[in-house]
């Protein structure tokens, strides 16, 4: 007897072992090999046809696209289940055991319905493109279980996990243990994340929350339910949560060490949040970079600029830089254009001119109205300046002024209006003393 493995593993072996040995039970296994290949063949044959089927569908054929996808996960098991069964009426027919394919067709139908379970929770619950990935390999896993508690080994299987264990201090650390921990964690985390999508599309949708306030609380929401998850994961696997003491103290050594940047981002993003400072759609200034805020993140803020770069910008920027926010308070905006005439022209027909061009542009606001300014007797001419309010910065303002100068230079070119070049007068002095004599 080996001492390492539990006897009831020992025993299901040696039975494993003998009836190996029995040629009748080759007959069964034959009959799962060709099952299995069958199955194998369908699902080759099949499976692209239903992919075509569900690549062009809309919320018309919902219905149908879902049976598709369905009978694209159950097609293996259950032409492999058709086949075991054919197979096993004619064994029994002959006379020959038939146990190993009696044990067969519950484990096909049981991988059946786990992967329609499943893919029915993933399609309900919509965690995210990660599940959809993992989505077989979750399907696997539980199947495996089930296949073991069907089986008789699942007893076994759990006192040796359990067994391979080593001691932390005063604490037992098992192999079975920290699986229960991980499925735990993963289940709660997924049920966390669900239930804070839930909220923000409820949140979302509530008219009298104003977006940064929406953001905010939805962030809260989330990091509370994650929280939250975790506890009950370690509650449930039976780790006594003042331990968590020990990691309390470690994440403060971290935070000194070099993870206090993390924290500060986290910690400015919602003070961000919470004072309504910069909140989705404002046009902002940092430095010498002008862009429209996208998204409020924990950690950073998405700021798209005119060259539709999306720059991800700290919070902590947020809060010790200057930030010039064009839409704060009110979203008007004020332009500056300067414009020059020559001293040959009329500043007064050049004024009117100029208003004109700024209320023909429709983006340029009536009230307030445009206004015009003399500004200086410059150098090269005499220096007057066009100023218009916009009420949509985040659609461009470089778009309005040129814009605007296109429809100055039209007006000032059909009216005889110059626009002067730098201009310099020089004088040379004569009666020079000769400096040779």
């Amino acid at each position: 007897m080996n001492p390492i493995l539990p006897a009831d593993l020992q025993a299901f072996l040696g039975t494993l072992l003998a009836a190996i040995q029995d040629p009748l039970v080759w007959w069964e296994a034959g009959v799962l090999l060709l099952a299995a290949a069958g199955a194998w063949l369908v699902h080759r044959t099949v499976a692209q046809g239903i992919e075509q089927r569900t690549e062009q569908v809309d919320d018309v054929y919902a219905v149908r696209h879902l049976a598709l996808k369905t009978l694209q996960r159950i097609q293996f098991p259950i032409s492999m289940l058709l086949g075991v069964l054919a197979g096993r009426a004619l064994l029994h027919a002959q006379g020959y055991p038939v146990k190993l394919l009696d044990l067969a067709v519950p484990l096909l139908v049981s991988l059946a319905t786990i992967r329609i379970v499943v893919y029915f929770l993933r399609k309900t619950f919509r965690p995210g493109p990660a599940v959809k990935a993992w989505e077989n390999l979750i399907a696997t896993s539980i199947w495996i279980v089930v296949a073991l508690h069907l089986l008789g080994w699942l007893p076994a299987v759990l006192e040796s996990l359990d067994a391979m264990a080593m001691k932390v201090g005063n604490t037992r650390i098992s192999v079975l243990a920290t699986l229960k921990l991980v499925l735990a964690v993963a289940l709660l985390w997924l049920l966390a994340l669900w239930l804070g999508r839930l909220v923000e599309h409820r949140i979302s949708r509530a008219t009298f929350v104003n977006p940064a306030m929406q953001v905010a609380l939805v962030k809260l929401v989330k990091f509370v339910l994650l929280v939250l998850a975790f506890l009950l994961a370690l509650d449930a696997v039976g780790i006594d949560l003042t331990a968590l003491t020990v990691f309390g103290g470690a994440l403060g050594v971290g935070l000194g060490f070099g993870l206090q940047r993390i924290a500060s981002n986290f910690i400015s993003g919602f003070i961000v949040l919470f004072d309504r400072s910069i909140r989705p759609g404002d046009v902002i200034t940092i430095g010498d970079k002008l862009g429209w805020v996208q998204e409020l993140r924990a950690r950073y803020v998405v700021v798209m600029d005119r060259d539709g770069v999306e720059r991800l910008i700290p919070n902590e920027n947020l809060i010790t830089n200057e930030v010039i926010n064009w839409s704060y308070s009110d979203r008007n905006v004020r332009l500056k254009i300067p414009v020059s005439i020559s001293y040959d022209n009329d500043p007064e027909e050049a004024l009117a001119l100029l208003q004109e061009a700024a209320r023909a542009n429709p983006r340029v606001l009536a009230d307030p109205p445009p206004t015009t300014r003399l500004m200086a007797f410059g150098d090269n001419g005499i220096e007057l300046e066009l100023r218009v309010w916009i009420q949509d910065p985040e659609a461009g303002m470089g778009s309005v002024r040129s814009d605007i100068n296109l429809e100055i230079w039209r007006k000032f070119k059909a009216a005889g209006i110059v626009i002067p070049y730098p201009q310099r007068d020089l004088h040379i002095r004569t009666g020079l003393p000769d400096l040779h004599a």
